[in-house]
């Protein structure tokens, strides 16, 4: 009786044991998994952060290339192009304000993933599509002699792209790894998008006027195909001298 009882105590003492010791184990498993969880998560962000720029940029060139194709057949298919005429002007006007936006598409999407990390979302890329979409639309919307839905397509560019940038800005400044270029920069304001609005109102409003009219002379449809270019070629100007900000040595 003495030898039974001795061994359920050494049993009993055992499973005591044995107990502390798998609850231990298991508090220390939670607590790695606490560690870990954490550094995990954000690695993940980080890897989103590294690789998204370049995932961008080879969807926005596989858009840009298609883009490119597709006017260059649309130049081919214009058969007045290379004609003296005021036509053939106002159909190059257009070709070369179509190849601007192109261009400029391509310039502010790649200089804002060169110039800032940030944790994508869904719509970073999906919109690539989007703005593709839209510039095959402006290509096939070439008519010198009613410009009106290109023009308005042309306005709707404006909106997409401004749109596009400044959501990449509100998303890089919320990162710690854009704080030097943000340091003193104030955030934009509903009224520093004046001067814009005021370009796509004017836009839209042409857009309109040839819309709803017709026989309009060759001087009336070549005076905003002229302010288009124009106002492409200083908004690539814009970019350039925002792209030089950037990358100056000096503190921004």
């Amino acid at each position: 009786m003495v030898l039974e009882s001795q061994g359920i105590q050494f049993v009993d003492q055992v499973s005591r044991l044995l107990t502390l010791q798998l609850r231990t184990l298991s508090k220390s498993v939670r607590l790695l998994q606490k560690l870990k969880r954490e550094p995990f998560v954000n690695l993940i962000r980080q890897r989103a952060k590294d690789n998204f720029p370049t995932v961008l940029l080879s969807i926005l060139g596989i858009m840009q290339a298609l883009a490119l194709e597709i006017l260059w057949s649309k130049i081919q298919e214009i058969d007045y192009l290379f004609d003296f005429s005021m036509v053939s002007v106002i159909a190059w006007g257009q070709i070369m304000a179509t190849f601007l936006v192109v261009v400029i598409v391509w310039v502010i999407y790649s200089s804002s993933a060169m110039r800032f990390r940030w944790v994508p979302s869904t719509i970073d890329s999906v919109f690539p599509f989007l703005v593709g979409l839209l510039e095959f639309t402006v290509i096939e919307n070439i008519d010198p002699y009613n410009p009106g839905i290109w023009l308005m397509l042309i306005a709707l560019v404006f909106v997409s792209m401004n749109w596009v940038a400044h959501s990449i800005m509100r998303s890089a400044r919320r990162d710690p790894d854009n704080a030097l270029f943000f340091k003193g920069v104030l955030p934009a304001k509903l009224s520093d998008f004046r001067k814009e609005s005021a370009i796509v109102i004017t836009l839209a409003l042409t857009s309109c006027f040839f819309l709803l009219s017709s026989n309009n002379s060759e001087f009336i449809l070549c005076i905003p195909i002229v302010a288009v270019n124009a106002l492409l070629l200083s908004q690539l100007y814009w970019t350039e001298g925002f792209w030089a900000r950037s990358i100056a040595e000096e503190n921004p």
